[in-house]
């Protein structure tokens, strides 16, 4: 099960995710104290990546101060966090979770909340959940191993990259060339890119677990009908990822389950990273749901410790969509090696070049369906104001996550067992964003001058203003603005008013490098840099303000706007935040001074 599979449907992953309403020269964000040793993935001179310090290129314990982040804003994302152990709106979103969130090579964030098991049964007559006695209760730890579910299928792309990387395999090969028979069907076209990114045509997912056999599973695979023709349409599917594991497993005679270890958590030392963890780790790992007809394909009864994914369960417990269980810290490795690209320690697992393809959006022609080689990109619905167009991720079915974001060097990962009980009380991925969200703020963005700048804020559903005192004389306005906010939703717009503030039409300007708005309006990615504004006036005295407008879905990190001067046609200052008694004279509607 994925989390498009809704049983006999398809959901879109962007339409699950808004299921619920989440919580709501250039100068670069604040720097990275303590970060690392080779430029991150996809740095490129004068860039992103450019001119930062050394990473440290493995993880240690700290404070937020010492990662770089404010710790008011990592206190926010674990209250918050909490409130989702409560009803959210009806049921619990998760039972428990582990909670960790790190900047460079520190982690500044590892919190369990909640319960790894907490029932014992799920009653459908009542729906409510059969709880265990208090004293029978498992409470989450930081190292509650979790079913990753579809997390998993970073792993198989790791792999996959790996053997790109080497030779063995080809990124623009068909398919048929490692497995011959995979071309019924119509598939005779599909390329091993076209797995990774999900736009090789196959549907969601098939009952492969009704087949009790290998041979049975197979017939059916190779006899699957693309539901598009190959390269035509991004469709999420599990049947990508079964399918490279089957090219993986053809190519190196060696099982998924062998590669993971000997390739990926042996090098890096993920000792709680595993197919099939065995009984002994019992204890220690996080129930999912209690699976039974109808809501489930199979009567299992409480899974505790085995794979939840049913097709997975078929495959043995070890398949390229899902299978892998993990810990927090174990996860977090893998974020920091991907982040110093591709290295921990000693260990070197990918190259710098093939993490980087990793983090490159290869789907440009769906837009809003960025997706690197294995991971997401971009995607709002569950990275919230992490988001980017290199911020690389995956979900989990169960209810859990990776985020990466190579821009500011941060990484969160959020494991819950979201269906525990069951899966019908989980809905969207409002944990998901409200965690993302406060990680995002807690990056530090400093003032182009001086000590503060006026920050819009990062609320859904509001309009929020910042208007200037009718001046004047005044023939051009100049300032400083800083804006990341949700692609085609959310915008900043600069405007006048010559009546006082009844009517307000928009201001066109120009941003560095002559960039013309001739709407007044910006949105999107900027780049996460102060960008100068320069913007002819109308001959008539008017207001003038910044209007941030957000919808109710999602945010980005927000708009700013700092060092505001109105000048006359001489270039000469009329009015100048600078000046206290200029200053004094904006008015901010939902806008306020922040220091960061």
């Amino acid at each position: 099960m994925t989390e498009d599979a809704v049983r006999d449907g398809v959901l879109s992953r962007r339409a699950f995710g808004g299921g619920v309403l989440a919580l709501g020269g250039a100068v670069m964000i604040g720097s990275v104290p303590g970060a690392a040793a080779a430029p991150g993935p996809g740095a490129r001179p004068g860039g992103a990546g450019a001119g930062r310090p050394p990473r440290r290129t493995t993880l240690r314990r700290g404070s937020a101060e010492r990662a770089g982040l404010l710790p008011a804003h990592l206190d926010r994302l674990v209250t918050d966090a909490k409130a989702f152990l409560a009803p959210s709106p009806t049921h619990p979103w998760y039972a428990g979770a582990v909670l960790l969130a790190g900047r460079g090579g520190t982690v500044a964030l590892h919190r369990p909340i909640g319960s790894a098991v907490r029932y014992s049964a799920y009653d459908e007559k009542t729906d409510t959940g059969v709880e265990l006695p208090p004293g029978e209760r498992i409470p989450m730890t930081e190292d509650t191993v979790f079913d990753l579910a579809s997390v998993s299928k970073l792993f198989t792309s790791i792999l996959a990259v790996q053997q790109i990387e080497r030779g063995a395999l080809e990124l623009e090969a068909k398919v048929t060339t490692y497995l011959p028979e995979f071309g019924g069907g119509g598939k005779q076209d599909v390329t091993v890119r076209q797995l990774l990114t999900h736009t090789s045509g196959f549907r969601s997912w098939i009952p492969l677990y009704r087949e009790p056999t290998r041979e049975g599973r197979l017939r059916l695979l190779w006899g699957e009908k693309p539901a598009h023709p190959p390269g035509s349409a991004y469709l999420y599917s599990d049947l990508n990822l079964i399918s490279l594991q089957l090219i993986l497993e053809e190519i190196t005679a060696r099982g998924l389950d062998t590669l993971l270890h000997d390739e990926i958590t042996a090098p890096l030392g993920m000792h709680r990273t595993r197919f099939n963890p065995p009984l002994s780790w019992r204890p220690e790992i996080a129930a999912t749901e209690d699976a039974r007809r109808p809501w489930s394909g199979l009567d299992r009864g409480m899974v505790w410790g085995e794979v939840h994914d049913e097709n997975a369960y078929g495959m043995g417990g070890v398949a390229g969509h899902a299978g892998v269980f993990s810990r927090a810290w174990d996860l977090a490795v893998l974020a920091r090696t991907l982040l110093n690209g591709g290295t921990y320690g000693r260990a070197r697992i990918l190259s710098p070049e093939s993490v980087d393809l990793m983090f490159t959006d290869f789907n440009t022609a769906f837009p809003g369906d960025e997706h690197g080689l294995g991971f997401e990109l971009h995607q709002h619905w569950y990275m919230g104001a992490m988001a980017t167009p290199r911020t690389a991720g995956h979900t989990g079915f169960t209810g859990t996550s990776l985020v990466l974001d190579p821009t500011t060097d941060a990484f969160l990962i959020v494991l819950g067992n979201s269906v525990h009980p069951v899966r019908s009380w989980r809905s969207g991925s409002a944990p998901r964003v409200a965690a993302a969200n406060h990680l995002a703020r807690a990056v530090p963005v400093r003032p182009a001058r001086g000590r503060t700048a006026w920050f819009s804020g990062m609320a859904s559903a509001t309009t929020a203003t910042l208007t200037l005192p009718q001046v004047a004389g005044s023939a051009r306005l100049e300032c400083a603005l800083w804006w990341d906010t949700e692609p085609g939703a959310d915008a900043v717009a600069l405007e006048a008013s010559a009546d006082g503030g009844s009517t307000w039409r928009p201001v066109p300007f120009a941003t560095d490098r002559r960039t013309e708005h001739p709407t007044g309006t910006v949105g999107g990615w900027s780049g996460r840099v102060w960008h100068t504004v320069s913007a002819p006036l109308p001959g008539t005295p008017a207001l003038l303000r910044w209007r941030y407008t957000t919808d109710q879905r999602y945010v980005g990190r927000g708009v700013y706007v700092d060092g505001l001067r109105l000048l006359d046609g001489a270039g000469h200052p009329v009015f100048d935040e600078a000046r206290p008694a200029d200053g004094s004279r904006i008015e901010a509607n939902g806008w306020s001074r922040s220091a960061d």
